[in-house]
């Protein structure tokens, strides 16, 4: 399960900024004006060979000075529960304000490790102001210029120091489903009636979920946990603290599982925040079963459900190898065969394909299609391997690593998937210097 390092401080202070230099991602919109981050923003980064995951939590704040420490209260208090490291950023530029202070005050408290960071130090000047941080009481500062990124590998090397490493993390043998997708989809009705009890709360309310349930299921020869999510709503409605605290869980709840299944309603399809559900899946690496819920009120004519697959599948390519099952929660129908696919697609991420069988089949076909010649330059690719991870990985080793174009990675990759069973589960292809 990635680590959690969440990005706290009160407004202006430049979250956004060192959450796009951190992630090497322009998707926090920056703006000088205080309070522009109305949303929250994840992503991945990359350091000495580890990685994990970043949260922006920029405010809502805008107005006076009372609305910003009660509200600030709020999203610390959320983002260090949730969170494994926090960066506490500060701003060289205005010394420590009362913000600040109200914010030191909370870090403090929790037992989590907390980073200062003085941001905007980018002069020999401003760098004699940064010592007046040391009155916050956390030890080390680092300070940086976010925007052009000095201070930055400091900071990153003492991240990674807090990241346990894979091996020393516990592993549970049994596979972990995450049911996730937007609110009042059906989920936790989903998993109600595999449990046939109601251990969770089932209104029309969108949103009702707040936690994520981590259930043991052990029967019909399944034996798995079972993680129910809040469910994700589209950035223009997460306009509650709560609704921070949804969306956290449900990216460590797709880190934490082995296969997600994605829920849809069939009376509105596929939505983009399901697309950024599917793209949040795929950056992780994990398992896919899209589960289209409410069939039952579908007017349906030969090649409905046929159609309606396309439709996913136009939205969601290139990957399109994953399974589709249409069900009724309501009516109890085809609820076991979405659990069904979801435990076949955990067995073919955790497929393994030997080296000499790999060659066995590549070789005559890339000598009948080899890569493209770049420059003048022949790419020969002499052999392939799958890499040992928790998730299909292969190496591809040529003269030519460097000029092997997306394309030809594609067009690999679906020969694997037709020739090798990978249904549900994203691949990851390298290509290495012989």
């Amino acid at each position: 399960m990635s680590t959690i390092v969440a990005i706290v401080g009160r407004p202006n202070v430049g979250k956004s900024t060192l959450f796009n230099r951190l992630t090497e991602s322009r998707e926090a919109i920056v703006d000088p004006t205080s309070g522009t981050t109305r949303d929250r923003h994840y992503g991945k980064c990359e350091w000495g060979g580890r990685e994990f995951t970043v949260i922006d939590t920029g405010g809502y704040i805008s107005g006076s000075d009372d609305v910003f420490e009660s509200e600030i209260n709020k999203q610390v208090k959320m983002a260090v529960e949730e969170c494994d490291v926090v960066i506490f950023m500060t701003d060289v530029t205005t010394g420590t304000t009362h913000p600040d202070l109200t914010v030191a005050d909370m870090l403090r408290k929790s037992k989590k490790p907390v980073l200062i960071v003085v941001n905007k130090v980018d002069n020999s000047m401003r760098e004699n102001d940064v010592h007046e941080f040391y009155g916050l009481g956390f030890g080390e500062i680092f300070a940086v210029s976010a925007q052009s990124g000095s201070g930055t590998g400091e900071l990153l090397d003492e991240i990674i120091k807090h990241i346990r490493p894979e091996e020393e993390r516990e592993e549970d043998v049994l596979p972990k489903l995450a049911v996730v997708g937007r609110p009042n989809v059906g989920k936790s009705s989903f998993i109600n009636s595999l449990l046939e009890e109601d251990r969770n709360i089932v209104t029309p309310v969108a949103g009702t979920t707040r936690d994520t349930i981590h259930t043991r299921f052990n029967k019909f020869g399944f034996d798995f946990w079972i993680l129910d999510t809040a469910g994700l709503r589209k950035k223009s409605k997460v306009t509650e603290n709560i609704e921070f605290y949804s969306v956290l869980r449900t990216i460590r709840a797709i880190e934490e599982c082995d296969v997600s299944i994605l829920m849809l309603d069939a009376t509105q399809g596929l939505e983009s925040q399901d697309l950024n559900i599917i793209h949040l899946v795929e950056k992780n690496h994990k398992g896919l079963v899209v589960v289209v819920n409410k069939w039952d009120l579908v007017s349906k004519e030969t090649n409905t459900a046929k159609a309606f697959e396309e439709r996913i599948y136009e939205k969601t390519a290139p990957f399109r190898d994953f399974p589709i099952i249409f069900t009724s929660v309501l009516n109890k129908q085809r609820v076991l065969k979405a659990l069904e696919a979801a435990m076949e697609v955990t067995t073919n991420r955790q497929r393994r394909i030997k080296t000499a069988e790999l060659n066995e089949f590549f070789q005559p076909l890339i000598d009948e299609f080899p890569p493209p010649a770049i420059k003048g330059k022949y790419i020969k690719i002499k052999y392939v391997t799958q890499l040992p991870g928790y998730y299909p990985t292969f190496a591809f080793f040529c003269n030519l690593p460097q000029y092997v174009k997306d394309p030809y990675r594609r067009f690999l990759e679906n020969k694997l998937r037709e020739n090798f069973n990978f249904h549900g589960s994203p691949i990851r292809i390298f290509f290495r210097q012989k």
